[in-house]
């Protein structure tokens, strides 16, 4: 049974996300920090700060993870391919991928398909399927989900927030599709702690935010009430 939302331990679900095009070293070195300090399931950062987040938290418990084709997804499969391996070579463990957003428009399943396979097999990491639900239909939500996962990815991420946040319906709906065989992350406009527990109580096992440990302040702050 789920925990009520004040019972929840929410650091443990978040992603402490710095996807800024300004991110600086200094800046992941404190995302790093704050991950370790607060015991965050993940950093997830820009492929091109993946090392120096492996050094920082080598033998720590959260993950290093990176975006792959982000965030329009429309890179080349070759191109995803080799980003997501050299990722891992730096020491990514996690991959948000952005799927091909016109792929599934077009009815390309076979195409996204073997992308997200390819990744998966070649890199053998967690996958996060991005699926930028504010841009799909009902119909193409579904279509997405379902190829994502039978091609194996881990996860199913609601957006990057670029074109809208993460929704509790769009939650719930990937809850229901996935039928407990990968998990969800939400992402995307994720502010305040409120937001963030109707998002887990909704299904959603990660949440992707910059601003992780103001989620645990506010929930600290909660509980005192």
């Amino acid at each position: 049974m789920m925990a009520s939302a004040s019972e929840i331990d929410i650091a443990p679900f978040i992603d402490h996300a710095l996807l800024v095009p300004t991110a600086t070293t200094a800046q992941v070195e404190q995302w790093c920090e704050d991950a370790d300090r607060f015991q965050f399931a993940a950093v997830c950062l820009h492929p091109c700060h993946v090392r120096q987040a492996t050094n920082l938290l080598h033998n720590k418990r959260p993950k290093v993870c990176t975006v792959i084709g982000f965030p329009y997804g429309a890179t080349t499969s070759a191109v995803k391919l080799y980003e997501a391996a050299d990722a891992v070579e730096n020491g990514a463990i996690e991959l948000d991928v952005m799927i091909n957003i016109g792929w599934v428009k077009e009815g390309k399943s076979n195409d996204l398909h073997r992308e997200i396979a390819e990744i998966r097999e070649e890199t053998g990491q967690t996958i996060k399927a991005i699926l930028e639900m504010a841009l799909l239909t009902e119909a193409e939500k579904k279509l997405a989900a379902e190829i994502c996962m039978d091609a194996g990815a881990a996860f199913l991420k609601t957006s990057t927030g670029l074109y809208g946040g993460a929704t509790v319906a769009d939650v719930r709906l990937l809850k229901e599709l996935a039928r407990d065989r990968v998990e969800i992350k939400a992402s995307g406009g994720i502010r305040t702690v409120e937001q963030a527990l109707e998002l887990i109580v909704a299904g959603a096992t990660r949440i992707g935010t910059s601003r992780g440990p103001d989620l645990v302040r506010q929930h600290a702050s909660l509980e005192e009430v």
